[in-house]
């Protein structure tokens, strides 16, 4: 029987990601391979300790005669040669081989390592096994060396989007204590088994370490096994993945590509839901991690782009904790928050309010409405409508650092997203007080009509068939931003709108061969590609997705499964979704981070768009598939209310069995459940 880890396994060979972006968590730990070698560790960061520098080196002898680990590039002897890799959720495997003839005699080992971030405490284990394939008796021995760098230990309240730098280098502590180092707050133990191994023909050795983070004068007794460490953290994992799909509807399909895409989405949000005791709530949604840099929450991200999702993943009590962890941390005064609940900065994305009213959405349809948050969501909705500029029933929502962050101007102060956001906003919490009886539902749904028809009147440019950005000074500008899409979705535009925007979504303009960009190729005053995730050449991970998940959701299937499809090969060449990457070549810049929760939207997209599974404030299921015109998909064991649900799909055609009892079958048409 296969190991269920292996399910989401990726040959590192086929990897197109960054060498800086890969990297393996425990949830706990997050540490990652030395480039180029088959032993060699680079880094660990597990808050509140921060050892961004950190290496530790292993090269091996044998009868004495040296074998260096250290990626050498060159001809003749170069040592160990690395022969490939392979991620897993819980670990890194990587493969090498040495084999030369040293003075008429010939050496010849296999060897394998296996790299696992502690869980429970900061940390990783390195397994590494050698065979020995000499043809005789060989005593191998193995040289570690520890360069702890500088090393600091970070306030929970301190972490941020950026990997904490800085700190101060380690001294020896103890006489002849050559694996400890310790500075004024930080010590880093190297633990080890046995070094050395008299080996026959064809024996296998193995030699274990690790290296744990501990505060100063703290020791970490190491375990009866080194091995028990490494299974502590495969153990949790385990856990994890088993919930998770208890949680998410699974997916078979005979598409190529898709089922191994589901997947690499699932894990993209898997590996962002952290679990630390010292954590304000557990698991801890942060954006990023894989790097050491994002290991804190921004809820656009997390609550935004997949917050269905993260809903069904956390459960009914969780996600209500992950709600008030915002709320009580500041959801209207802070861009993002570190673990332990701290914001950061003041008022900045202007997404954050929709975030977090439509993660509150998300979890009344899902699991049920919780009547007592309905004051807290009309409060944060009415902060943006006192502190910003109105412009009649428009909000300026000021420069690029509240919204986009793009690195020209354009897309700043009156525009159609978030205004459309907020415009959703208000219709859904007069869904809300009508579910709840109250009288004011009325009036808020006239607030959202007006924002809408607001925006069609004073934002659409009829001739362009776009939207304009609005400036204070009377200034307009066309930008053609995939933002546009968003107020498609939150049902601002008209039918003669939508048709406009969708003219757009062609091969030359939004669609690459490997995604969508964030601007359009056409737009010459802002479409650049050295910043994908918002100023053109790719888009942030979780864009193309929503951009597919909305068009389904608007009736347009055939461009929603284009859109989506282009994303495939992320399921065979990334073992996460990056924070951004391109549209045109199947890569992810490295100079940004090498993971982001909103990757999870390509389940979500599945799920909740072609499947068409639509959860109701008042208990009832909407089911309408949209299968592609290609092969079979099948989503299966989508739980609501007491059922499971299961949606098969092929073209013209649908299933919907409930509880195991088949309840349509024929052409893809709306149905409802109660």
């Amino acid at each position: 029987m296969s190991d269920p880890l292996d399910l989401y396994a990726l040959d590192l060979r086929r990897s197109t990601a960054p060498a800086n972006h890969i990297g393996v968590t425990s949830l706990y730990s997050v540490t990652a391979p030395l480039h180029g070698t088959v032993s060699g560790v680079k880094g660990c960061f597990s808050p509140p300790y921060a050892a961004g520098e950190l290496q530790l080196r292993l090269d091996f002898a044998a009868d004495g005669v040296p074998i260096e680990d250290t990626g050498n590039l060159g001809k003749r002897d170069c040592g160990l040669l690395f022969a490939g890799a392979v991620w897993r959720p819980d670990r890194i495997v990587r493969r090498g081989t040495y084999h030369w003839l040293k003075e008429g005699k010939l050496y010849s080992f296999r060897v394998v390592s296996e790299l696992v971030p502690l869980t429970g405490r900061a940390g990783f284990a390195l397994a590494v096994k050698v065979t020995n394939r000499s043809g005789r008796n060989v005593t191998l021995e193995m040289f570690p060396s520890l360069e702890p760098g500088r090393v600091r230990k970070v306030p929970l309240g301190e972490w941020k989007f950026s990997p904490p730098q800085g700190g101060t280098a380690l001294e020896r502590v103890g006489v002849g204590a050559e694996a400890v180092r310790e500075n004024e707050e930080v010590r880093v133990t190297l633990h080890h088994e046995r070094l050395i191994a008299d080996m026959a023909p064809g024996e296998e050795s193995v030699f274990r370490l690790a290296v744990t983070l501990t505060d100063a004068g703290s020791e970490c007794a190491s375990p009866a096994s080194l091995a028990n460490w490494a299974e502590e953290t495969e153990e949790r994992w385990r856990d994890v993945l088993n919930r998770a799909e208890a949680a998410l509807p699974q997916l078979e399909s005979d598409i190529p590509g898709l089922e191994a895409y589901y997947r690499r989405s699932l894990i993209s949000g898997l590996v962002c839901l952290w679990d630390h005791p010292a954590f304000k709530i557990r698991p801890f949604p942060v954006i990023s991690g894989m790097d050491g840099g994002g290991i804190n929450n921004y809820p656009w991200d997390a609550a935004g782009y997949v917050g269905q999702a993260l809903t069904m993943l956390l459960g009914d009590e969780r996600s209500r904790n992950y709600l008030r962890f915002m709320e009580e941390g500041g959801i209207d005064r802070h861009i993002s928050f570190a673990p332990d609940g701290t914001g950061d900065e003041p008022f900045a994305y202007s997404y954050s309010l929709w975030a977090f009213v439509h993660f509150a959405w998300s979890l009344f349809c899902q699991h049920g409405v919780v009547p007592e948050l309905y004051p807290h969501l009309k409060r944060v909705l009415e902060v943006d409508e006192k502190r910003l500029t109105h412009r009649g029933e428009l909000l300026d929502y000021g420069e690029h650092h509240h919204l986009l962050e793009m690195r020209g101007s354009g897309y700043e102060h009156v525009v159609a997203s978030p205004n459309a956001e907020r415009a959703w906003c208000y219709d859904r919490l007069a869904e809300l007080a009508d579910h709840l009886d109250l009288a004011e539902a009325s009036e808020l749904r006239d607030k959202a009509a007006r924002i809408r028809r607001a925006i069609r009147e004073e934002l659409w440019d009829p001739e362009a068939g776009w939207f304009r950005s609005l400036y204070p000074d009377g200034h307009r500008e066309l930008i053609y931003s995939i933002q546009a899409y968003d107020a498609l979705r939150m049902g601002a535009c008209t039918q003669e709108m939508e048709n406009a925007l969708l003219s757009h979504l062609r091969d030359g303009a939004f669609l690459g061969d490997c995604g969508v960009s964030s601007i359009s190729a056409e737009d010459e005053l802002h479409y650049e590609v050295n910043d994908p995730d918002w100023s053109g050449g790719g888009s942030f991970g979780g864009e193309g997705p929503i951009l597919a998940q909305t068009l389904w959701e608007i009736g347009r299937p055939e461009l929603a499964w284009d859109v989506l499809k282009r994303h495939l090969w992320i399921g065979e060449r990334l073992p996460y979704v990056p924070q951004e990457h391109y549209s045109d070549r199947p890569m992810a810049p490295a100079h940004k981070r090498a993971n982001n929760i909103s990757g999870l939207a390509g389940a979500q997209a599945v799920v909740f768009g072609m499947a068409g599974i639509r959860p109701q404030l008042d208990g009832r299921l909407l089911i309408h598939p949209q299968p592609p015109e290609e092969g079979n998909v099948s989503v299966i064991g989508y739980a609501y209310r007491g059922h499971r649900y299961d949606v098969h799909m092929e073209p013209g055609f649908c299933r919907i069995v409930r509880d195991g009892s088949e309840t349509y079958r024929g052409v893809p048409s709306s149905q409802t459940y109660d």
